[in-house]
């Protein structure tokens, strides 16, 4: 628990440096890149695990709640 000062001092050094390049490192991203970065893997699972019939039931369930 002595040491807590120098790790916080050393971890906000390399917050600083990492900022330095121009490079954000928290925040939000846009929904578009959010999106492109989930549908591969999105459907690579779908493939590997054969879900597109359970893809297509609980979208029609949430459509049926939803009321359309």
């Amino acid at each position: 628990m002595t040491d807590t000062a120098t790790r916080t001092m050393i971890r906000t050094q390399g917050r600083r440096a990492y900022a330095s390049f121009g490079v954000r490192r928290s925040g939000t991203r846009h929904p578009l890149v959010a999106t492109a970065m989930v549908l591969p893997l999105a459907a690579l699972l779908v493939v590997v695990f054969g879900g597109w019939d359970a893809v297509v039931t609980q979208a029609s369930s949430v459509g049926v709640m939803l009321g359309r």
